[in-house]
C-alpha cells in the first residue's frame, strides 16, 4: 500500500507485517526534540503527522543519510504526540506494550531496516527544520519522503511484530535448552 501525508483512518486497516511505502512530508525527532515538544508545544501541524526517530546526517540542503535510532528510547514520549493527532511513528526495533496500547485505534508504528542509511536518504528532500540550536543530530528536521518503503510493525489494533518474534525466540530458547539437557556429555 502506498500512504501519503497527512495521514488519515486509512492507517487504522494497516495490519503488523504489512509492507508499504510512504510519501510527503514526515517528521524526524529523538530524545531532546520530544522532551522540548513535550514542553513548549509541538511546531508542526500535528494531525495526520509521521515522526521518525531519526538524526539524519545533513551538509547544507542535502541529507546525507538518514537511518532509524532505537524508537524504545521515546516510549515515554509517545504519547503526547499520539493526543496531538500523530498517526505514524517511525523507528526501529520496535516500542513498549504501553505504546502499543496507545496506538489502538488511532496509530501505527512503521518499522525502517537499521544500517539502511543511505537508502533512507536518497528517499529524502529536506524543506525544513526547528530546534536546530539542539544541533544536527537532535533537531527536528521537516523532510518530504518519495515511497520510502517501510514494514507496519505495530498495528492499530494491538498486533506487534517485535513481541512476537521476541516470544517464538523465547519459545525457542527454551526448546533448544531442553534438547541440550537430556544430550550426554
Amino acid at each position: 500500500m502506498n500512504l501519503r501525508t497527512p495521514l488519515g483512518d486509512e492507517v487504522l486497516d494497516l495490519r503488523a507485517g504489512d509492507r508499504v511505502t510512504l510519501s510527503g512530508k514526515v517528521y524526524t525527532a529523538r530524545d531532546e526534540a520530544h522532551e522540548r515538544m513535550r514542553r513548549e508545544g509541538i511546531p508542526f501541524d500535528p494531525r495526520g503527522a509521521a515522526v521518525y526517530h531519526c538524526g539524519p546526517v545533513v551538509a547544507g540542503e542535502r541529507i546525507l543519510a538518514a537511518g532509524p535510532t532505537t524508537s524504545a528510547r521515546m516510549n515515554a514520549f509517545t504519547g503526547f504526540l499520539l493526543e496531538a493527532g500523530v498517526r505514524a511513528i517511525i523507528g526501529k526495533g520496535g516500542m513498549s506494550p504501553a505504546v502499543r496500547e496507545l496506538l489502538r485505534g488511532r496509530a501505527v508504528y512503521l518499522a525502517f531496516t537499521g544500517g539502511c542509511a543511505v537508502l533512507a536518504a536518497s528517499r529524502m528532500r529536506l524543506s525544513g527544520v526547528y530546534y536546530p540550536d539542539l544541533g544536527m543530530a537532535e533537531a527536528v528536521w521537516a523532510i518530504e519522503l518519495d515511497h520510502l518503503p517501510l514494514v507496519v510493525g505495530m498495528d492499530a489494533h494491538g498486533a506487534d511484530l517485535f513481541a512476537e518474534v521476541g516470544e517464538k525466540a523465547k519459545l525457542q530458547f527454551r526448546r533448544l535448552s531442553k534438547s541440550t539437557e537430556k544430550e550426554p556429555a
